[in-house]
């Protein structure tokens, strides 16, 4: 017969967590459109680095494959090059989460509730079943 694990955690501990957290997604959330803009400009760099790239290694090239369009006047060529991964430049990834507003007042409002019911309490330690109700937030 199993039994299941009895986790407690002091409650100042959890608190300072969720404080923490809290303050890390409003931060995040503030600055989400300059991070964005930053992203976005290193993303351009990227694919401008990538394209220099494949035009640099355009004499490797083969199986070319093209495709005009008469309608705008454009003329689409595919082509394929043997590479190592690691001679392609490295694409940038966003280091935060994109929240919609509805997310964010969700998830403010949830870690907020978390901390007023956590601050009014008299227990020393937080069980695992409220841990892992606000486990997601830490």
């Amino acid at each position: 017969m199993t039994r299941g694990i009895t986790v407690k955690l002091p409650t100042h501990k959890v608190v300072t967590a969720l404080e923490a957290k809290l303050i890390e997604v409003k931060k995040n959330y503030a600055n989400q459109e300059a991070y964005e803009a930053k992203y976005q400009k290193a993303y351009a760099a990227w694919q401008k680095e990538l394209t220099d790239f494949a035009i640099a290694n355009v004499k490797k090239a083969f199986n070319f494959r093209t495709n005009y369009r008469a309608w705008n006047s454009q003329l689409n060529i595919d082509y394929d090059i043997t590479v190592d991964e690691k001679d392609l430049p490295v694409c940038p990834e966003r280091a935060w989460d994109n929240m919609s507003s509805h997310q964010y007042k969700e998830t403010v409002e949830d870690i907020s509730n978390a901390l007023s019911i956590l601050r009014m309490t008299d227990e020393l330690t937080v069980n695992a079943s409220t841990m892992k109700q606000i486990a997601k937030y830490l």
